[in-house]
């Protein structure tokens, strides 16, 4: 189980996951409430159209992802973020190598190792 209400450095976490081709994810801190992931993407990446009752925060760390949701497609390049409110279809693609940090709130149970 995860440490609640201290400090979690990456080598006290999980391994990461390659859950599809092309992509990493990294559980970092969180508790019933929120969640912190580092994802990292191969450029030509992409993810399949989903949903999920969370609301999230997206920061692009370095590289550029395209966003795909609620009707709208934005180039997200380091430094950019944005927030994808809970149950709106969404979907990114990887237009080059790219790291991403998305926060969920609550934090998401299918993702809790």
């Amino acid at each position: 189980m995860k440490k609640y209400g201290v400090i979690v450095k990456p080598e006290d976490t999980a391994t990461v996951l390659s859950p599809e081709p092309g992509m990493r994810r990294h559980v970092l801190a969180y508790n019933q409430n929120v969640m912190l992931v580092r994802h990292q993407f191969s450029k030509g990446w992409k993810g399949q159209s989903h949903w999920h009752p969370h609301d999230q925060l997206v920061y692009v760390v370095t590289g550029c992802i395209r966003f795909q949701g609620g009707g709208k497609t934005i180039d997200l390049r380091t430094g950019d973020s944005l927030i994808v409110e809970g149950n709106i279809e969404h979907q990114a693609t990887a237009l080059e190598d790219s790291e991403v940090l998305d926060v969920f709130v609550p934090f998401r149970n299918d993702y809790a190792q």
